[in-house]
């Protein structure tokens, strides 16, 4: 079964790195989908990404439990959702199964959408304003 998930992925944090491996334990490949430098800067605004794509592809490679990466520029993934057909597209649950981009694709075709629990206090942007705010020294 092939999963896919989607994100920015900028800073990669220890929340990021348990969800995708959650993710990749619901199939047998996982895709993930992920935001170009300006799909990011659109959707985070003009400080981001922190990491430019070539570094968060890098990192994400590392990792045992992701099988492939695709970059794409658009707003949402749909159009690449459409493309891959997953069997399982997940997201966090910190999602309505109702908001999910792609969701009623994936059902139309037999497929499941997974909402994968995320670990409270893990976020990027909680990164950065712990960075910001550090003392320095």
């Amino acid at each position: 079964r092939v999963v896919f998930t989607n994100g920015c992925f900028d800073l990669l944090h220890a929340g990021h790195v348990r969800y995708l491996q959650a993710s990749r334990s619901l199939g047998d490949f996982l895709i993930v989908g992920l935001n170009s430098d300006a799909s990011v800067r659109r959707l985070k605004g003009p400080s981001r990404p922190v990491l430019r794509l070539a570094e968060r592809s890098q990192i994400l490679a590392a990792l045992a439990c992701v099988d492939v990466i695709v970059a794409f520029e658009e707003a949402t993934p749909v159009e690449l959702i459409r493309r891959i057909r997953p069997d399982v597209l997940t997201k966090g649950a910190d999602y309505a199964p109702g908001e999910v981009v792609g969701a009623d694709l994936v059902a139309s075709w037999g497929g499941r959408v997974e909402l994968v629990p995320l670990e409270d206090g893990q976020s990027t942007t909680r990164m950065i304003d712990r960075i910001r705010t550090a003392p320095a020294g």
